[in-house]
């Protein structure tokens, strides 16, 4: 038989026990056992010996791009992707032969408000994925070389980006919407960022950020208690809390526009305008959630929503548009894409606030609220069967101080939902006047078909950045 190499090996184990899992009623994401290393690491462990598989999260509050140095943007994104290229003890390649060997997946990277590390392999390989990890973790190299490797790939893969309307659209528009604001960070940073930043600076960020008291971690899969607690704490116990006073973790409120913020990003040579259309949103655990969730799934959150079958499924405009809810502590952000051809693009903009204005005024039917309704509680609760998305699932809602059954309340209130209760959500969510709208196109060409909307700022897709 030929042998699974890489990470085909626990992807294929992660399939099986899928469709090992016999469907249940119960919706309840299990209780985990809680314990505390003695760095002060918070660990969540549940026990699943359906399947000789173990998954490993965890998060490290304050260690996202949201709080960089403005000078040094990109800093938690290339701190991330350097702690796996290297330990005193094991080269990158090392490392990465070291994790394919056991058909292993182990990662760093950084979200807005804090770094994750994930890892998932085989129970047998366990401790040596987690051995791995804790070098990672508590002993980069940050050698130089790799450095400016990873520099040099991050700031061509910027370049790429902008080769990409449906990429670059994304970029422009964080950056156009959250502006100086710590969220307007890219974790990518920036061409011009990168070029200036050093690799002491990336040090610097790791030694600020990476903290076991400010981390929380989760366990899920084949080992018990008795043997997962000596391992973590010969590991990622390991971590200790640097020097000095913790730098805060306070994020400023959201922005909030005011009026139409519109952006016009001239590509010469795109044959197909993108754009991306954004308000404010919601906190993560707001109690809208449910409704949120169920307008959204309406309006433009699946293949059958208003958005599609309007602008794709009658019309032909496009393959694709969307309606997406990004959540955060701080607040969130409610947003509305989709691309055409350049001569379609006064249409479909035509189309989308029309649709826009018919949500936020008359909401939605008993009978699209019920598809909805049926649509979410049978889509959501397979979301969290296996180890790893249960391992995540606990990290996320411990970070954002969630108590474990916070998806059978959301779910409980999904079955509560009322026509008016999900108008009420259009009605705060959906954007009428007071939003950022980014479009990137052949500005020759649809700059007249914009007119209409308001006053456009400029920019050339050749100029400096984002």
């Amino acid at each position: 038989m030929k042998r699974l190499s890489g990470t085909a090996l626990v992807l294929a184990l992660f399939v099986l026990g899928a469709s090992a899992l016999t469907p249940r009623a119960a919706r309840q994401l299990p209780a985990p056992e809680k314990f505390v290393l003695k760095n002060g690491l918070t660990v969540y462990h549940l026990r699943n010996s359906d399947l000789p598989i173990v998954s490993f999260r965890m998060v490290i509050r304050g260690a996202g791009s949201a709080y960089e140095p403005a000078a040094s943007e990109g800093a938690a994104g290339l701190t991330a992707s350097l702690m796996m290229k290297g330990t005193s003890k094991m080269g990158a390649d090392a490392i990465a032969e070291a994790i394919d060997f056991m058909g292993a997946n182990l990662g760093i990277t950084a979200a807005e408000e804090y770094a994750q590390v994930y890892g998932d392999s085989l129970a047998e390989h366990f401790p040596r994925l987690m051995e791995i990890a804790a070098g990672c973790l508590t002993n980069p190299a940050f050698a130089a070389d790799e450095f400016e490797k990873e520099r040099s790939l991050t700031i061509d893969g910027l370049k790429a980006a902008k080769d990409n309307p449906g990429s670059a659209v994304r970029y422009y528009f964080q950056k156009a919407y959250f502006g100086g604001h710590p969220m307007g960070f890219l974790a990518s940073g920036t061409e011009t960022s990168l070029k200036t930043m050093t690799a002491q600076a990336v040090k610097d960020f790791y030694k600020k950020h990476f903290r076991p008291d400010r981390a929380v971690a989760a366990v899920v899969g084949d080992i018990e208690k008795a043997k997962l607690v000596p391992l973590l704490e010969g590991t990622i116990g390991r971590m200790t809390n640097p020097a000095g006073t913790a730098p805060s973790e306070a994020i400023p409120a959201l922005p909030r526009p005011k009026g139409r913020k519109l952006l016009l990003v001239d590509k010469p040579d795109a044959t197909q305008a993108y754009f991306m259309l954004g308000a404010p949103g919601y906190a993560m655990g707001d109690k809208v959630t449910a409704a949120a969730s169920a307008m959204n799934t309406l309006f433009g959150g699946r293949f059958t929503s208003w958005l599609n079958t309007e602008l794709r499924i009658k019309r032909g405009l496009t393959y694709g548009a969307a309606s997406n809810a990004r959540t955060w502590a701080a607040g969130g952000l409610f947003t509305v894409s989709s691309y055409t051809k350049n001569d379609k693009l006064g249409e479909m903009l035509d189309i989308v606030f029309d649709l826009l204005g018919k949500g936020a005024k008359e909401g939605f039917s008993a009978e699209e609220l019920e598809s909805s309704r049926n649509y979410i509680l049978g889509q959501f609760p397979p979301t969290l069967e296996m180890n790893a998305s249960k391992a995540g699932a606990y990290v996320r809602l411990a970070f954002y101080k969630l108590g474990f059954d916070q998806y059978d309340k959301y779910l409980n209130e999904v079955g509560r939902l009322t026509p008016a209760s999900v108008k009420a959500a259009a009605a705060a969510l959906l954007p009428q006047e007071d939003f950022v709208l980014v479009v990137v196109g052949k500005a020759a060409d649809i700059r007249p078909l914009l007119t209409k909307y308001g006053t456009w700022q400029e920019k050339k897709i050749t100029d400096p950045d984002f």
